[in-house]
């Protein structure tokens, strides 16, 4: 089976890997602030925490927003459900806005019209790696008293106006799930350029512990005396893994410029084909495409999904919104909240893309993909 996304891994990384396996170190060591250092030059230069998911990423950004009961979250359902979850697991209210009806990305109109006077967090998703309309969300994050959130799962290298991912908004996650463009195996990281923001997101990941003894209540007890003033958890991403995604870092903009080819390359030979709506790109966004996103019109779908994967390529649908899990209609939310993400939703279909694609088998799927629909 012809998978819709998979890891890119060289001899370079398993070499990396080896290296820490055979050190000192296998957490909490030097491969973490190198990898840390390294994704901070792709985020312009804003510091990141690296933690182990990007679920993680979320719980520890939504945190250090200080998101609580009582608060409103305003996101996208165009999301894999850590997106509102995380927010709801904390006590918040997710505040569900529609989407644009092409892009999949949240509209800031609808934003604007989701926003309350509890309104602390809007979340947006830079859907397939195409980054949303972030001076849109910046204007009505700003107007309402809100951080902006960047959940840029998808989007590593992505730039909006010339400028990356992870300098966009106050505070901004990454997932290096082995599908995404770099791949720590199970790994994510939360950039924020505001030192507060970022301190309580490094707390967090690492129990809340305070060791510096000008910040403690009660130092002067040795150099073993540690304190915990909020509680936090252990979201700390090991150096192994983080010595593979260094590694990975290194080979970004190789990745992102064989995910491009391939892009341009689905979109001339599929230009011509009927019944078929290709991912758009606005004039402001280079996008580093995590997903080919199409959409399949005329109601035929699940036939085309069907009928693909029985001829063994694995096209996926990303994603079921975000409010028809179970989780959220037992808490009171109903279909047809957003119809564009529904409609959205309705016809998508990712195809296969990843770094290690050949040409050859994009062909095949581009021909038994125009088969299916002439």
């Amino acid at each position: 089976m012809l998978p819709y996304g998979r890891q890119s891994i060289a001899d370079d990384d398993v070499r990396a890997v080896a290296e820490v396996l055979r050190g000192d170190w296998l957490t909490t060591g030097p491969a973490v602030r190198a990898f840390e250092a390294e994704l901070a030059r792709w985020t312009g230069g804003v510091p990141c925490v690296s933690v182990t998911s990007g679920t993680a990423a979320l719980h520890v950004a939504y945190v250090a927003a200080g998101v609580k009961a009582g608060d409103d979250v305003v996101t996208t359902p165009m999301t894999f459900v850590a997106t509102a979850a995380t927010a709801a697991l904390l006590g918040a209210r997710v505040v569900f806005a529609d989407v644009e009806p092409d892009t999949a990305n949240l509209d800031p109109e609808a934003a604007r019209a989701a926003v309350t006077p509890r309104t602390r967090v809007i979340a947006a998703v830079d859907y397939a790696g195409h980054p949303a309309d972030h001076d849109g969300l910046r204007e009505v994050a700003d107007g309402a008293g809100a951080l902006l959130l960047d959940d840029a799962a998808h989007s590593i290298g992505s730039l909006h106006r010339g400028r990356p991912v992870g300098s966009l908004a106050d505070l901004t996650t990454f997932s290096f799930f082995p599908t995404k463009t770099v791949t720590t195996a199970e790994g994510g990281a939360v950039a924020a350029a505001d030192p507060g923001l970022l301190d309580r997101a490094a707390r967090f990941r690492n129990h809340g512990l305070v060791r510096e003894p000008a910040l403690q209540r009660d130092p002067g007890h040795g150099g073993w005396h540690q304190e915990v003033h909020t509680f936090g958890l252990n979201y700390r991403l090991p150096d192994v893994l983080c010595a593979l995604g260094l590694s990975q870092l290194r080979r970004l903009a190789q990745f992102r410029a064989r995910r491009a080819a391939l892009v341009a390359r689905y979109n001339a030979m599929l230009a011509q084909v009927p019944g078929l709506a290709l991912p758009p790109r606005r004039p402001y966004a280079d996008p580093s495409w995590h997903l080919y996103p199409v959409r399949v019109l005329g109601g035929r779908r699940r036939e085309v999904y069907d009928r693909m994967r029985e001829a063994g390529i694995g096209v996926q649908v990303n994603y079921i919104p975000a409010y028809w899990h179970p989780v959220f209609e037992d808490l009171g939310y109903r279909r047809g909240m957003c119809p564009n993400a529904e409609a959205y939703y309705a016809r998508q279909l990712s195809l296969p893309l990843y770094p290690d694609l050949t040409d050859t088998d994009q062909d095949r799927v581009v021909e038994t993909l125009t088969k299916i629909l002439r």
